[in-house]
């Protein structure tokens, strides 16, 4: 009897056992996981604005920086020199807007000198013709008097003298009207040149503006001799040396942003259709298999590509061979959102992890602690 319970009591702790580990492995084995992931984070390929040599490299390979630490600087000695020269221009061309505002000034004083000569000689051509009438009456009139006796041939003479004298005076200002006129459009064309020449006035003048503009650029160029962290980050695969030559607009180092980091699992399609962003994830490092890492789904990717179809060989379709038996299940992407990373945790771009989504777990709460998984689905 005493060896019937024996057996009895062993096989149900055997039971309890078999039955705690089937529920411990339970979460895993019901829900999507993957052994293809990866750690993945934004990569910034720093370039610089302008060329070269280095001066100054006060960084080592795989060195952690803060945003706004100085990684490099280029011999600024050249740019400053551009700067001086921006700015000397900036002078000058200052001095030469002056002379511009100056002849502007002079040909509107000439414009002006040229149409008060202009109505100068409409009121002389006016004053002429009252003249004339005058003139050409008392004439007229000494004419009629001279057969009654009533005036002498003197005056008659005198008269007419008078006449022609005033109608000669309105011939020399007409002439003189015209001239006036001429001036004045002499004047109002060199007035339109100066100005054309001076453009807008005061900072707005394109002269200025284009000499600033050149300042500024200078002043960026020395700028950017100094090239900067735009964000937090680990520096990268440092080939560059003092001495080295920079080129501008091509990247010269790469810095790892630590703000950034995601991962990336791809999971069989055939396991997606219950996965919906926001549900929880647990992520399991290979360099830390004891220490899980929690996030959330956060995007789910809508396409990946397909190798048969594309072009080969004498722009013919690469097609692969395949058994009609055979079906196999494509990767899907699913980038996952970490919500907590332990302070030990050191991510590296490209290391591999395992990934296991909880179905149904959108709206949960993330209180209820998740373990590593197990070894055999790592």
């Amino acid at each position: 009897m005493k060896k019937y319970i024996k057996y009895l009591l062993t096989t149900t702790i055997i039971a309890v056992a078999v039955i705690m580990i089937l529920l411990k492995y339970r979460v895993y084995v019901t829900n999507p996981w993957t052994r293809d992931g990866q750690v993945q984070a934004e990569v910034i390929q720093l370039a610089p604005r302008v060329s070269g040599p280095i001066v100054n490299l006060p960084i080592i390979d795989n060195q952690f920086v803060k945003a706004g630490e100085l990684l490099f600087e280029i011999d600024p000695r050249t740019f400053k020199a551009n700067l001086d020269q921006a700015r000397a221009q900036l002078d000058e061309t200052g001095d030469d807007v002056k002379a511009l505002e100056k002849q502007v000034e002079m040909a509107k004083a000439g414009v002006d000198a040229a149409q008060a000569a202009t109505h100068q000689a409409e009121s002389l051509i006016a004053q002429t013709i009252a003249t004339i009438a005058k003139h050409k009456a008392n004439y007229g009139r000494e004419i009629i008097l001279l057969p009654q006796g009533a005036t002498s041939e003197r005056e008659v003479e005198f008269a007419k003298a008078n006449y022609e004298v005033s109608v000669q005076q309105k011939i020399g200002a007409e002439a003189g009207l015209r001239q006036a006129k001429a001036d004045l459009a002499e004047s109002q064309g060199s007035l339109a040149e100066a100005e054309a020449k001076l453009g807008a006035i005061g900072k707005s003048n394109p002269q200025v503006r284009a000499a600033v503009a050149a300042v500024r650029q200078a002043e960026f160029d020395l700028e950017f001799t100094k090239v900067r962290a735009p964000v937090d980050g680990y520096i990268t695969n440092l080939k560059l040396r003092k001495g080295s030559q920079a080129v501008a607009n091509q990247p010269a180092l790469a810095l790892v942003d630590v703000n950034s980091y995601w991962i990336d699992g791809y999971f069989k399609e055939n396991t997606i259709a219950n996965i919906h962003a926001g549900d929880r994830a647990v992520v399991t490092l290979m360099t830390y298999k004891k220490t899980p890492i929690e996030g959330r789904v956060e995007s789910i990717g809508w396409g990946i590509a397909q190798e048969d179809g594309s072009t080969g060989s004498d722009l013919l379709p690469s097609i692969n061979p395949t058994f009609e038996w055979i079906r196999l299940a494509q990767r899907v992407p699913i980038r996952i959102h970490l919500t907590k990373v332990p302070k030990h945790i050191k991510l590296r771009v490209g290391t591999t992890c395992s990934v296991l989504v909880m179905t149904g777990s959108k709206d949960k709460d993330e209180k209820k602690h998740v373990p590593a998984a197990p070894n055999v689905l790592q």
